[in-house]
């Protein structure tokens, strides 16, 4: 990510993507369990207010601390990507759980269909 704005930009627009993706396959598919898709768009929720949280974080050093304004700003840059990088991974660990777990909400019948329509086949 460019910076902390950007990312929270893009959990807010992931997060949200997935909940309306939960909220239309319960109103829209039928034999769906609704109780379990409700208990997925709490769960996304859950997630992004965590990964915002989680989102700003502070290098807990000091200039002073290194011999060089150049190993400091290095030290700096590698902590932050680091941190970043893990939370990214984390964050999108935890969407492909939830769109397993969507997925497994669907019928078969539905899947197959869906499988049909992103091969663009009628």
């Amino acid at each position: 990510m460019a910076n902390k704005r950007q990312l929270k930009k893009y959990i807010r627009f992931v997060c949200g993507s997935v909940a309306a993706e939960c909220m239309m396959a319960s109103e829209f598919i039928e034999d769906m369990d609704r109780e379990k898709m409700n208990h997925l768009i709490v769960e996304v929720a859950m997630l992004q207010e965590n990964a915002l949280d989680h989102a700003s974080f502070s290098f807990d050093k000091v200039p002073a601390d290194y011999t060089s304004k150049r190993e400091y700003n290095t030290a700096r840059n590698k902590y932050y990507s680091a941190g970043y990088q893990k939370l990214h991974e984390e964050f999108n660990s935890h969407i492909q759980g939830i769109v397993k777990q969507m997925n497994a909400l669907l019928s078969d019948e539905q899947r197959e269909m869906n499988k049909k329509i992103a091969a663009g086949q009628p």
